[in-house]
């Protein structure tokens, strides 16, 4: 029975480093270290991406195994939030521009039709979203480095109600403060 829990914590272990294959953010002497954002091979944006400040991610169950076509962002601003209801899941991070681009990872794992991301506080730069899904689909949203204001907008829709497992933003505040948000909405 030893022996099973042991194995089955070194699988889980190689798992959730399977995912994301980052290094951790450290501090030397009160800086923050950035690294280069990694990807698994097949990721379909081909520009170069920034250095990142890496905030710890939580443990995701699912790693990308093969990526769909890219979606470019159209900023499509929601008119009216749905209601709480219908909201399944709901997370956020707080940026600041100390940081500068930062690479964070929300754990969904849950099931929706679409997912809306809000900008509070003050405008972010977002390079792009990558939406991992429970069969290893990953879906990358692509912003192209563009500034987003303030505002809800539609980053995503999958009709099929598909299960989400978590979703990786590449972003930074463009004032003091900024915070983005996800909904998933049934």
């Amino acid at each position: 029975m030893k022996r099973l829990f042991a194995i089955s914590l070194i699988v889980l272990a190689f798992s959730a480093d399977a995912a994301r294959v980052v290094r951790t953010t450290r501090t030397r002497n009160g800086r923050v270290v950035r690294t280069r954002v990694t990807v698994r091979p097949g990721f379909p944006i081909r520009r170069t991406l920034p250095n990142v400040v890496v905030r710890p991610a939580p443990v995701v169950r699912v790693a990308p195994s093969v990526y769909l076509g890219t979606v470019a962002f159209t900023a499509a601003v929601v008119a009216t939030m749905p209601d709480a209801d219908r909201r399944t899941w709901t997370g956020g991070e707080r940026l600041n521009d100390e940081e500068g681009w930062t690479d964070f990872t929300m754990n969904v794992d849950k099931r929706g039709e679409r997912l809306l991301l809000e900008v509070e506080e003050g405008p972010a730069q977002i390079s792009f979203a990558e939406v991992v899904f429970e069969n290893g689909e990953a879906q990358i949203v692509d912003f192209d480095d563009r500034v987003q204001t303030r505002g809800v907008y539609s980053l995503l829709d999958f009709r099929d109600g598909r299960k989400v497992d978590h979703v990786r933003i590449i972003a930074k505040a463009q004032r003091e403060r900024t915070g983005i948000k996800l909904h998933l909405v049934s």
